[in-house]
């Protein structure tokens, strides 16, 4: 261990003198121009990693991690507290009346997937219990491939205790365990990540790997590089707005032969397994975007929705 300490202390040194010389010969922008170059290192990440419990994913700006796995009908609430999960709730409960993935509306199925928390309602129908938890169902994702319904909640039990067996597709627990869960959250800071089985966890590996490809994409975007920016999409990609992989490569083509100076800054970064049917290993990326140039400004959310395949990132869907 004092080896270790050593060594890091030693390499450490060496660095901050390396920045201080080029800080003296070529000034500030220099010295975040390689500090920028270690966000694209994967061994950077896995050193920031190291000490990190990255299970059920990597966060920066959410605060809460709920499990719903439907085949064991169980739900889980985890506070995410300085890189480890802290277990706040356990609890059953029930879900849709149909096995698999949610398709269409009415068809009494659950999704798969991961899904941000956007509203909590009280004073509903005695049905659904004293409150629910609104998910963003359909997705960017879900909208890529056609995926219909609306409303799937987490909800609680018919305030006439006639507790039923099934839903219509959203997660119902029992009526006090309901409150406990809103009562430990912040909706709008909390991941759902809805399974079919147990979810598959992330390793650091996973996490270093995406970390390092999303400022090595970032570089080829603020640099205009066109042919490696396009290396990160996968050819199924599609946009929010339905373009396909085709249509976005000439439209960022056209964009980028304007040679703009970009200015592009991720903060808030947040990186989760992504169960799906689709039996790929995904991943969503959640942050926040500073995108500017000369006449265009962007300042808000962008999330991507990620394979991990052959050992790099392919981008299947953005928004």
């Amino acid at each position: 261990m004092k080896k270790t300490l050593l060594f890091l202390t030693i390499i450490i040194n060496i660095m901050f003198a390396d920045l201080v010389d080029i800080y003296r010969s070529q000034g500030l922008d220099a010295v975040k121009n390689q500090l920028e170059k270690e966000l694209t290192k994967e061994t950077y990440w896995q050193e920031y990693l190291s000490d990190k419990n990255v299970d059920y994913g990597y966060y920066e700006s959410k605060k809460y991690v709920i499990l719903a796995q439907k085949d064991a009908k169980e739900i889980a609430l985890y506070k995410v507290d300085r890189g480890n999960y802290d277990l706040v709730l356990r609890d059953s409960v029930i879900v849709g009346e149909k096995e698999g993935d949610k398709q269409i509306e009415g068809d009494l199925k659950t999704p798969t997937g991961a899904y941000e928390l956007t509203n909590k309602l009280t004073k509903l129908d005695q049905f659904y219990g004293p409150l629910a938890l609104v998910t963003n169902y359909p997705n960017t994702f879900d909208k890529t491939l056609n995926k219909k319904g609306h409303g799937i909640w987490i909800h609680g039990m018919p305030l006439n205790e006639d507790r039923e067996e099934y839903t219509k597709g959203c997660i119902a627990l029992d009526n006090p365990r309901l409150k406990e869960l809103d009562k430990n959250i912040e909706f709008n800071k909390s991941i759902l990540l809805i399974s079919e089985d147990t979810i598959k966890k992330a390793s650091k590996e996973d996490i270093s790997l995406i970390l390092a490809s999303i400022f090595k994409w970032r570089e080829a975007w603020k640099k205009s590089d066109i042919n490696e920016y396009l290396k990160f999409y996968s050819e199924s990609f599609k946009r929010h707005d339905g373009m396909s992989i085709n249509q976005f490569k000439k439209y960022k083509k056209r964009i980028f032969s304007k040679k703009e100076k970009k200015k592009i800054e991720f903060s808030n970064i947040n990186i989760f397994p992504y169960p799906n049917s689709l039996n790929k290993q995904m991943f969503k990326v959640l942050m926040h975007e500073d995108y500017r140039t000369k006449y265009y400004t962007f300042v808000g959310k962008k999330e991507l929705y990620i394979e991990l395949k052959d050992n790099k990132i392919e981008i299947l869907a953005e928004g």
